[in-house]
């Protein structure tokens, strides 16, 4: 199955006083590595946010107004994508594995979208492979600022449940410390 990845890794990350999360190593690595190896079977892998070295081969991108939302992030990535299907991660996922990415794409079937839920049974819009053209259809006429739940939350979606820790983010540096 071919298909194409965008890992959303940008944001001001308020709660670590700025920090690039992305760039925070977990477990001796930097979490938007940890992103890139779940979609080690993408092509291409389009990064939004800005550029790092070091990480390989991946396309970078940026939202036309840097700061202004995960929607805007994903239309950006979306510009650059010619399969027809996409799995979107943000970068700031310690447990997201190649795994994963499989179980999304297998749980797909004919729906817009596949996204895990956690074990609380909240969907992880940014944990998802989606079919690129219902993508794109959702997509607000201004993307700036808009809400992802809203954009994404009438779209046929399946829920994948999480397997332990799929779903572990850092936001906080208690995230941090308790992932590291």
């Amino acid at each position: 199955m071919t298909y194409a990845g965008i890992v959303l890794a940008g944001g001001a990350a308020r709660r670590l006083s700025g920090v690039d999360k992305p760039a925070l190593p977990v477990g001796g690595k930097p979490l938007l590595s940890r992103a890139l190896a779940a979609l080690a079977d993408a092509d291409p892998v389009i990064v939004v946010g800005p550029e790092r070295p070091g990480f390989g081969d991946v396309v970078w991108t940026r939202e036309s107004s840097p700061g202004t939302g995960p929607v805007a992030a994903l239309a950006a990535g979306l510009a650059l994508v010619r399969s027809d299907l996409v799995v979107v991660l943000a970068g700031d996922l310690a447990g997201v594995r190649k795994s994963t990415v499989d179980r999304l794409l297998a749980g797909l079937g004919r729906a817009s979208g596949a996204v895990l839920v956690d074990a609380s049974g909240e969907r992880q819009w940014l944990l998802g492979a989606w079919r690129v053209e219902a993508l794109r259809d959702a997509l607000p006429e201004t993307v700036e600022n808009a809400s992802l739940r809203r954009t994404l939350g009438g779209l046929e979606i399946v829920e994948v449940p999480e397997e332990p820790g799929e779903s572990e983010d850092i936001d906080t540096p208690e995230d941090l410390d308790r992932l590291s």
